[in-house]
């Protein structure tokens, strides 16, 4: 996006990165805290970002999703190995889930968003993500549904590309203790179904 004072979305080196190339996409010129906040063409402007990008996209929001910045942001980092845990996925797995009526939150430009069967955490979720533009517009949706459900979460969020792209998405509503982090058991304390029927009512 062209570097001047009418810029919309900016792309800039992370001054901190924890890899050798990292870079932070600035959603807007405006002070929006949240995705959520975003206007279309805002959403569209860091697709747009995304889809030009061969960097791995992030969003950390709030505090306790490791944002150090108020203002809505992502990331994209860039890594000479594949990433582990985009390797270890099931491209089949990852369409079984999407396809789940029961979990179904919400529907937007083709993109699908589903409350995950096995999430870590309560109203962790997946979208579709053929095209970028509509999985960012319901990205957006799904996080301002959490917001009326459950307030201003702290989310993580990420795009995996591939066989079957898609993004994860991630509220950051209980503190992991040693169950998770030592045995990599996750106690997930909304059911799954209950969680899309929240979301989806809204």
């Amino acid at each position: 996006m062209p570097d001047g004072p009418d810029w919309t979305v900016r792309v800039i080196p992370n001054l901190y990165p924890a890899l050798e190339r990292q870079e932070v996409v600035i959603h807007s010129p405006r002070h929006v805290r949240s995705f959520a906040e975003l206007a279309d063409e805002e959403v569209d402007l860091v697709a747009e970002v995304v889809e030009r990008s061969e960097g791995f996209w992030l969003v950390n929001e709030g505090r306790q999703a490791g944002s150090s910045l108020p203002h809505s942001h992502s990331q994209l980092v860039y890594s000479a190995e594949p990433l582990p845990a985009v390797g270890a996925e099931s491209p089949a797995g990852v369409s079984e889930v999407l396809s789940r009526d029961d979990l179904f939150v919400a529907e937007q430009g083709g993109a699908r968003a589903v409350a995950h069967p096995a999430g870590r955490f309560p109203y962790e979720l997946l979208i579709s993500a053929g095209e970028a533009r509509p999985a960012l517009r319901l990205l957006r949706e799904c996080v301002r549904r959490l917001r009326e459900v459950e307030g201003p979460v702290p989310w993580n969020a990420w795009l995996h590309a591939g066989e079957h792209p898609h993004i994860e998405v991630v509220p950051r509503m209980t503190v992991l203790a040693g169950l998770e982090l030592g045995a990599g058991i996750y106690v997930n304390s909304l059911d799954p179904s209950e969680a899309a029927a929240r979301l989806r009512a809204r």
